[in-house]
């Protein structure tokens, strides 16, 4: 379950330091007094840094002041509460630099290099995947990165509907993916045993109980592992097939509606 929601925070505060207005930053006018040491790309970057390190449940507005030399009250002319920082470092992350593939052309392709980037973003933040954007952050780098999903699938005869289905189905896809990933990643941490340490612990424990009959392709999958002639499980390996079964069923609908 996620542990924050975008959204939630003031909405007239939250666009106007989304889309870095000058009242919503101290460094940028708007108030009096001396100009403050920091600015509020410097509450995000330092946020995200500890979320980064340490999981959200580790952010916090006073842990963000400690790490940046303020006082709680002090971060609070920067940003007025946690709701509207978790929506920043969102939409900050969404507008992180990607080297894109200039040679990309067509919607698959275009889909394909959209798709990966948000596997390797969930892989350097996996925080991002305890935070629930059923109401999007409003940024303009969220935005961006809706716009060049839309683009990518422009002009195959879909209508808009349709189009913003795929945008949706193509993102679930990669959340779930990534969630799956940082899932195993979490438990080897937490357990302190890999997965093939995990297995070799219980199949013994399973071969006593297990009846073939019963579950006999279960069986044979197992014993495709055991024997070597299937690979351990690769997340990365399972995300790109996935993708492209995603992908070949977009295209399927894409043909049925020319």
């Amino acid at each position: 379950m996620a542990s924050e929601f975008t959204g939630s925070g003031d909405p007239g505060r939250s666009i106007a330091l989304l889309w870095g207005l000058s009242a919503a930053d101290p460094q940028k006018g708007g108030r009096r007094g001396p100009k403050p040491r920091h600015s509020v790309e410097d509450v995000v970057h330092a946020a995200i840094a500890i979320a980064d390190a340490d999981g959200l449940a580790a952010l916090s507005m006073r842990r963000v002041a400690e790490t940046l030399g303020l006082s709680p009250m002090s971060l609070y002319t920067y940003v007025p509460s946690k709701a509207e920082l978790v929506d920043l470092m969102l939409d900050r992350v969404a507008g992180e630099p990607q080297t894109p593939d200039l040679a990309v052309e067509g919607w698959r392709a275009g889909l394909e290099q959209i798709a990966r980037q948000g596997w390797q973003r969930g892989q350097r933040h996996p925080w991002m995947l305890q935070v629930s954007v059923h109401r999007p952050p409003l940024g303009p780098n969220v935005l961006a990165r809706v716009e060049s999903t839309l683009a990518a699938i422009d002009g195959q005869g879909l209508d808009e509907t349709e189009m913003d289905q795929i945008t949706s189905l193509v993102g679930d896809y990669v959340r779930g993916a990534v969630r799956a990933a940082l899932d195993a990643r979490e438990v080897e941490q937490l357990s302190g045993m890999t997965d093939e340490q995990w297995w070799a612990m219980n199949t013994p424990l399973l071969d006593a109980l297990v009846d073939p009959a019963r579950y006999p392709t279960t069986v044979r999958i197992g014993e495709a592992y055991k024997s070597g002639r299937l690979a351990p499980p690769d997340h990365e390996r399972n995300f790109e097939f996935g993708l492209q079964r995603v992908l070949d069923g977009v295209a399927a609908f894409i043909e049925s509606r020319r």
